[in-house]
């Protein structure tokens, strides 16, 4: 199936000419056949010569129902034009070609129709003028009469011809199904109709609402009047709801598949048509289904900040187009480049931003975008419609842009961080000497990271974590005070491991609390008690020695086999005993665990 709009000026035969090509009433309200007047979209299709199937979406061409027309135009890739022979070109068709220029539609035919009231060449050569300068340049014409039929069959084989031209659907692609129109069927419950213009639907699937927390199920699928298990793009689909009321979703809401989508009220864009610095302060944006009310912030000649009065599941490169409803006037189309712009509150950011703007071209590019945000989670930019993974399956690995979890980084920007960490860690240290290291959460907060977890990837040899602290490893952390102060109790009690100085002692040598806190978490004491230290190698000395006692041995017997005193006896065997080097008794003597 191939999906194609009808646009053209009120009253040239539209819809006459969808229900001659399928036999099918496109105009669904009965205000619509009294007046003889399409006000909304209608849909209808035929089976072409090749045996494929066109579905047409027959949209309004009054003046007044323009937004009518925008959301049945919006998410459909092909036009069929049609302009009466014997009115030729008119505002509306010149309204409706701005629409479909702007929104980048680039495959169409152009119809002239009644040309049995007159001659369709001057008709046929105007408008293929006009429509050669828009994004659908050179286009097949064919003339026809709703009335007689003459020409059906040759637009029939050009409807075909059109088909083939088209690009193959990404049916792999999320699932992004714009509402153009809801209701509710009596045993059935809510219906939402629209075109699936990429991915693929199933019976089951459970999607998102947009600007809705909770999922929506798939409860029954129909193409073409038929009951589907599955549609796949590009297509027309009705999708049954399963347990969704019917006013929570209408016409400019869409199905999403479920995590794959920024919804964003903030985008940066390229403006094709007027000036920027010409648009008004408010206009109404028009993509796929949805019409939106924007305030507009011109930031460069051609490129503008948009906000959107209500939030949008809108993708970089996505097409829409702005409208100034009380000018009945087409300002132009736009191409997303940032759906998640940094702000702009210093003197000099929008110009500084629409230099940034200027090199983008609204073709998601992954080393680009890490470059213009450094640091960035996988999943945010996949919800941007960045790609993360190449054909190969492993684009960001190959360029080294995971760094820690889903977290991506731009390589550069990665290893200034690294430096910036050493130099924080550096000046931490000189700060605060007799602290173990510079806490986690403080690093974080100076490099303004995110996450934890960025840091701890940053730490690199000779640094390390420990205990929730950035430091260098081993004795070395250690300040040269200090360090000096340990190697005067090892020179003073080398050769009687088990004596540990005196507290006032401690003083003397240079070794206070804090002192002596910073020499333990470095390993260059070991702290048995308040003021009680030895060297760190005490512990395995000491089972040595008391492993050649008789075995069981009490503390009056390690303490003189030690040679120390009971003030260094008693914890160092409930240390011993912690670390289940020895084992007490119920008679409180102990023995050596081997």
């Amino acid at each position: 199936m191939f999906v194609v709009a009808t646009a053209g000026h009120v009253d040239h035969g539209k819809s006459t000419l969808v229900r001659a090509l399928t036999g099918m009433e496109p105009d669904r309200w009965a205000e619509e056949r009294r007046r003889g007047m399409t006000i909304d979209l209608g849909f209808a299709w035929t089976t072409l010569p090749s045996g494929g199937t066109v579905a047409f979406v027959d949209v309004p061409g009054h003046e007044r129902f323009v937004p009518n027309m925008l959301a049945g135009v919006g998410p459909v890739p092909a036009a069929l034009i049609v302009v009466a022979a014997d009115e030729g070109w008119m505002p509306q068709s010149a309204e409706h070609l701005a629409a479909l220029d702007a929104l980048g539609v680039a495959y169409g035919l152009l119809v002239v129709t009644r040309a049995d009231l007159a001659d369709p060449g001057p008709a046929t050569a105007h408008a293929r003028a006009e429509i050669a300068a828009t994004s659908l340049g050179a286009v097949e014409a064919v003339a026809v009469s709703g009335l007689t039929g003459a020409g059906l069959l040759e637009l029939r084989a050009a409807l075909d011809r059109l088909a083939a031209r088209l690009p193959a659907p990404t049916v792999d692609d999320p699932v992004r199904l714009w509402v153009d129109r809801s209701f509710t069927v009596r045993g059935s419950g809510t219906v939402v109709t629209g075109t699936l213009g990429a991915g693929r639907l199933r019976v089951g699937d459970e999607l998102e609402l947009a600007g809705h927390d909770e999922p929506v199920r798939v409860r029954g699928l129909h193409a073409l009047g038929e009951a589907r298990p599955e549609a796949t793009a590009v297509a027309r689909v009705a999708v049954n709801l399963r347990g969704t009321p019917r006013d929570r979703l209408g016409r400019g809401d869409a199905l999403l598949t479920a995590g794959r989508f920024h919804h964003t009220d903030l985008v940066d864009v390229r403006l094709t048509g007027d000036p920027a610095a010409d648009l008004p302060a408010t206009l109404t944006l028009h993509v796929g289904s949805a019409a939106v009310p924007v305030r507009v912030r011109p930031l460069g000649p051609d490129t503008v900040r948009l906000r959107l009065a209500r939030p949008l599941p809108l993708l970089v490169g996505d097409r829409a187009l702005l409208r100034d409803p009380g000018r009945h006037h087409v300002a132009g189309g736009v191409r997303v480049l940032d759906v998640a712009p940094p702000p702009l509150t210093r003197r000099g950011a929008a110009a500084a931003r629409a230099q940034v703007l200027a090199e983008l071209d609204g073709r998601p590019d992954l080393a680009g975008e890490l470059r213009r945000r450094r640091l960035v989670q996988a999943g945010a930019l996949i919800r941007m419609g960045v790609p993360v993974h190449t054909e190969s399956g492993a684009g960001a690995v190959k360029a080294g842009a995971v760094v820690a979890g889903d977290w991506l980084a731009d390589p550069a920007h990665w290893q200034r961080l690294g430096d910036q960490l050493t130099e924080e860690v550096a000046r931490y240290t000189r700060e605060h000497p007799l602290e173990p290291g510079m806490p986690v959460d403080a690093l974080r907060q100076r490099l303004a990271l995110p996450d934890r977890i960025l840091v701890e990837a940053l730490v690199r040899p000779p640094l390390r974590i420990h205990a929730g602290r950035v430091g260098a490893a081993g004795a070395d952390a250690l300040p040269e005070p200090v360090a000096r102060a340990v190697q005067r109790v090892r020179a003073e009690y080398g050769d009687r491991p088990f004596r540990a100085p005196e507290a006032d002692h401690l003083v003397d040598l240079g070794l206070g609390p804090r002192e002596i806190g910073a020499a333990v978490r470095a390993g260059a004491l070991l702290r048995l008690a308040d003021n009680v230290v030895l060297l760190p190698d005490a512990l395995d000395d000491a089972v040595r020695v008391l492993a050649g006692l008789p075995q069981p041995f009490t503390l009056s017997a390690a303490r003189q086999a030690l040679d120390t005193t009971r003030r260094v006896a008693v914890p160092l065997l409930e240390l011993l005993d912690r670390r289940g080097a020895t084992r007490r008794l119920p008679d409180d003597a102990r023995v050596v665990v081997t």
